[in-house]
C-alpha cells in the first residue's frame, strides 16, 4: 500500500497543474472508484462540473482537493489510493490507462487542458466528495494549504511526522501509555500517520529497537530517537520519490521512485544487515511481515515488579 512517501509525490506532482483548475469534464468509468462516495456516479459527475480546484492537500495517505464554486461550499474531491490506486495526469487526447476508472478533465489558466486520471487495478481505492471540517487543534489539516480544514474522512486519523502540528511530546505520552508491540503503535492511523509497514521497519532498524518491543518499555529517550529515525526515513524517501516495488507505485507522471535500493531492513530478509553484518530476518506480525536484525534489534525483557509474599 502507498504510504506517506508515495503519497506526497503524488500530491506533490498534481498541486502545479491542478491547483486554480476548473473542472470541465468528468467520467465516471467504474463505479467502484467511488465507494466512498454518499451519491451516484451521476451525482459525482454534477457536483464537480464546473467546479475549481483550490489546492491539492494531504494528511497521512489521504489526499484532498478543496473545492471553490458551485453551491456546495466547504467541500472537497477526497481521495484514497488504496492498494493500486495512482492519480496520473495526462494529456486530454491521451488513450484510456489499462485500470482506468475515472477521468477529470479541468482548464488550468496557465498549463491548459489537463486529464486528471484515477486508475486503480485493484479497485480498493476510492474518490468521493466530501464535506470539510474544522480542524480538532486549530492548525492547518495537512500539507499544501493553510486552511485549517480537512475532509471529513480524514478527520479521524491523526497528523504525520511531517505535519508542523504533530506534538512530539503527545506522541511520546501515548507510547508510554501502551503495552503493546511499538511497531503496532506507530502503524496505529489514529496514533501517528502515514506510516506503514515499510517505514516502521525502516524506522525501527535505524534506532536499533525490537518490533515487538513492548511501546511503554521505551524510555522517553527512546521514544524520541525513534520519532526521529522516523522522520529521517520518511524524507529520505520523499526525496528518492518514494519506494516502488512494482509499477503500481507511481507519481503523476508515471515514473516509479528509486528509495527501495536504499531499504536497510525491509524485503532483505537473509542478506547481510548494512551495520553488523548478520542475516536480516523476517518475522510474521499479524497479517503481515516485520524484516529486522536479530543482532541490532534485540528484544529487551521487561522486568515485572517483585511480589512480596508474607
Amino acid at each position: 500500500m502507498p504510504e506517506l512517501p508515495e503519497v506526497e509525490v503524488v500530491r506533490a506532482g498534481l498541486a502545479p497543474a491542478v491547483a486554480g483548475a476548473t473542472v470541465s469534464v468528468v467520467e465516471v468509468l467504474d463505479p467502484r472508484a467511488l465507494t466512498r462516495h454518499r451519491g451516484s456516479s451521476d451525482d459525482f459527475e454534477a457536483r464537480l462540473t464546473g467546479r475549481t480546484f483550490r489546492a491539492v492537500v494531504r494528511r497521512g495517505k489521504f489526499l484532498w482537493l478543496p473545492l471553490d464554486g458551485g453551491s456546495g461550499e466547504g467541500e472537497a474531491v477526497v481521495g484514497h489510493l488504496g492498494m493500486s490506486g495512482q492519480l496520473l495526469l495526462r494529456g486530454i487526447e491521451a488513450p484510456r490507462e489499462r485500470h482506468e476508472r475515472v477521468r477529470i478533465v479541468v482548464e488550468h489558466p496557465r498549463h491548459g487542458e489537463l486529464a486528471v486520471v484515477f486508475a486503480d487495478q485493484r479497485t480498493f481505492g476510492s474518490l468521493a466528495v466530501d464535506a470539510l471540517v474544522a480542524t480538532a487543534d486549530g492548525a492547518a489539516g495537512g500539507w499544501g494549504d493553510d486552511t485549517a480544514l480537512v475532509a471529513s474522512q480524514a478527520a479521524h486519523i491523526a497528523r504525520d511526522p511531517l505535519d508542523a502540528a504533530f506534538v512530539d511530546a503527545a506522541f511520546g505520552q501515548t507510547l508510554a501509555r501502551k503495552a503493546v508491540a511499538v511497531k503496532r503503535v506507530l502503524l496505529d492511523q489514529t496514533v501517528v500517520s502515514g506510516i506503514g509497514n515499510i517505514y516502521a521497519d525502516e524506522a525501527l532498524w535505524a534506532a536499533r529497537i525490537h518490533p515487538e518491543t513492548p511501546a511503554s518499555a521505551l524510555s522517553r529517550r527512546g521514544a524520541m530517537r525513534l520519532l526521529a529515525e522516523v522522520r529521517t526515513v520518511l524524507r529520505k524517501a520523499l526525496a528518492e520519490g518514494g519506494t516502488s516495488f512494482d509499477a503500481q507505485y507511481v507519481n503523476v507522471n508515471g515514473q516509479a521512485g528509486y528509495f527501495a535500493h536504499s531499504l536497510n531492513a525491509y524485503g532483505r530478509h537473509g542478506s547481510p544487515c548494512p551495520r553488523c553484518g548478520r542475516p536480516i530476518v523476517r518475522l510474521a506480525f499479524t497479517n503481515r511481515s516485520s524484516h529486522l536484525c536479530p543482532a541490532c534489534q534485540r528484544r529487551k525483557a521487561i522486568r515485572l515488579p517483585a511480589v512480596i509474599v508474607k
